[in-house]
């Protein structure tokens, strides 16, 4: 694991300087077959982690956004979202990271997110999360009304959740914002936000946040409170709400 761990953070620094080389520069931006928008930097950056894991690691697989599957029965799997939030990256704001996951049988054993332009390298194993190295923890919350709520993209909720529930949770807690994508997942692990909801995610999106939030204390589930490993949303919460956020959101 450690091996991995320290692999973890190549592929964080490699793929890392060449997303800041790109950041607020007149980048050229395309559009992909579902709409999204994608960068040269994205490319480049998922490029360079593909080419550093075949070579380390030869027999293991590759799941990426931008390219594709490259052994994908392998025993293991490494799973790679190089900027999660190319929206707010082509915006000049810091609210996206690579996204980098392991996975051992179709489980998640390792996650990262790293915020390049921060230099903050965030890693979790399910049992323990790091940032830079320091453990960090997701804050105690004890309700609802004392809660900072964020996700990604407020009208998703409506396409792919019960939107009125949804409006109606907001008006239950402290706070609402929409720090979202995987920069959201951060301030939950890192103790600056209490839950996180994405109401619609791509498998890049969701595995490497798994071990993080694990390791940080807090609970992550899909939409209904399922495995989120299989799911294709995800609730990501402080220990002491989680329940209670799965019940408002679907009573």
């Amino acid at each position: 694991m450690q091996e991995f761990k320290e692999f973890s953070k190549l592929l964080s620094d490699k793929s890392g300087q060449i997303i800041k080389s790109y950041f607020r520069s007149n980048v050229h931006v395309d559009t992909k077959s579902d709409q999204s928008p994608v960068t040269i930097a994205d490319k480049k950056a998922e490029e360079v982690m593909r080419e550093l894991i075949m070579k380390e690691f030869p027999d293991h697989g590759i799941l990426g956004e931008e390219f594709g599957t490259y052994n994908e029965n392998s025993e293991y799997q490494w799973v790679l979202d190089p900027i999660d939030g190319t929206k707010s990256f082509i915006c000049g704001t810091v609210t996206f990271g690579t996204l980098i996951a392991l996975l051992h049988k179709g489980e998640p054993i390792l996650g990262v997110i790293n915020q390049p332009i921060l230099d903050s390298f965030l890693i979790g194993d399910n049992n323990v999360s790091l940032l830079n190295g320091q453990e960090v923890k997701c804050r105690p919350c004890s309700s609802l009304s004392s809660a900072v709520l964020l996700t990604t993209d407020h009208l998703d909720v409506s396409k792919h959740q019960d939107g009125a529930r949804f409006d109606e949770f907001i008006r239950q807690v402290k706070l609402y914002r929409n720090w979202g994508d995987c920069f959201g997942y951060y301030l939950l692990a890192t103790g600056f936000a209490d839950i996180m909801i994405d109401p619609i995610m791509s498998v890049w999106d969701t595995m490497a946040l798994i071990p993080v939030i694990r390791g940080a204390g807090g609970i992550i589930t899909d939409y209904q409170g399922n495995d989120p490993v299989k799911g294709t949303s995800v609730i990501a919460a402080s220990k002491e709400i989680h329940p209670e956020v799965i019940r408002f959101l679907n009573s």
